[in-house]
């Protein structure tokens, strides 16, 4: 959450007014995040995020909008999109879309238990099930297909054995996705980037999911696969955590058992997770955007965590 177009309060203010969220007090860029333009909003009615979106299209977007509001209005604790009194929650700010969301009470948890872990499994879980019956759909953009077109865009800033890496990674995830294992995931709505900083503890109570903007339709394992790969792991080595991630895999399987073809495809998801958030952090890394506060994350995390599920297979 940088700050790539700068927002004055006036303009500010104009939308809320036009939201009927009342009267602007404070308006506060958000530092951190990479994708999107992103503010705190104090009104005289409450507290509010505004985000400008900077890559995803006024076409793209009502299926994250909408996603939140399907999900806010099933009891899913996730930011609902304000509407104007047409109903319209995808709105305009200096030429490009945005939207206003409720804040999210509590923090983030940058330092996870066990117990915080079995909130968001459990929580994670009921979200998939939530999402079966929404009515939209869209790919997961950074998917397959992106990792294809862009590992060839950063293969060039690699060493010899970093490129190796990438490029055998890539081949196995091609053929995974290939096999009729894959075919039959479960799938549907996904976060698809449930890092510790987009979920918020309330002591300890989990108050929310947020940042759904790389959600899409893809297997229910591979939301699994990446939440494990950041809530379940040692930092600094990117090592697994058996306890942490038993502690998550118990509390999602209590709402949604997994079926077998999860159980076996899970090592390879781990890996297709590390894989996605490396590509990514590689191409922001060496060909980042203009910015005020912008602070691109460091791309050897993923590397070493992507090591580590190459080396030692994540089990059910």
């Amino acid at each position: 959450m940088a700050v790539f177009t700068e927002v004055t309060a006036e303009q500010a203010q104009a939308l809320l007014g036009e939201l009927k969220l009342g009267e602007l007090r404070e308006l506060r860029g958000i530092e951190g995040g990479i994708e999107n333009t992103n503010y705190f909003a104090t009104t005289s009615e409450g507290e509010y995020v505004l985000t400008l979106f900077e890559r995803l299209t006024f076409e793209q977007l009502p299926f994250y909008l909408h996603l939140m509001k399907h999900l806010a209005q099933r009891g899913i604790p996730v930011p609902d999109p304000a509407a104007n009194r047409d109903g319209d929650i995808l709105h305009t700010v200096s030429g490009k879309p945005a939207a206003v969301v409720n804040r999210l009470r509590g923090k983030s948890e940058l330092a996870p238990g066990a117990g915080h872990c079995a909130a968001v499994g459990g929580m994670l879980a009921r979200m998939h099930l939530a999402g079966r019956d929404f009515n939209r759909s869209q790919p997961n953009l950074r998917g397959l297909p992106w990792w294809n077109e862009t590992v060839p865009v950063v293969l060039p800033h690699l060493d010899a054995a970093q490129a190796t890496l990438l490029r055998a990674e890539l081949a196995y995830q091609n053929h995974v996705a290939a096999s009729a294992a894959y075919a039959a995931l479960p799938r549907g709505p996904v976060h698809a980037d449930l890092f510790r900083d987009n979920v918020m503890f309330d002591g300890g109570e989990l108050t929310g999911f947020f940042d759904f903007y790389f959600a899409g339709v893809d297997t229910w394992l591979f939301d699994i696969a990446v939440c494990l790969n950041d809530w379940c792991i040692d930092l600094a080595t990117g090592a697994h955590d058996a306890p942490r991630a038993s502690a998550f895999m118990q509390a999602y399987a209590a709402v949604r058992p997994l079926s077998r073809a999860e159980r076996s495809l899970l090592p390879a998801m781990a890996r297709a997770g590390a894989l996605r958030f490396w590509i990514s952090r590689l191409w922001d890394y060496y060909l980042p955007r203009e910015a005020s506060m912008l602070k691109p994350h460091d791309p050897t995390h993923f590397e070493r965590v992507l090591r580590q599920r190459v080396a030692h297979a994540v089990q059910a």
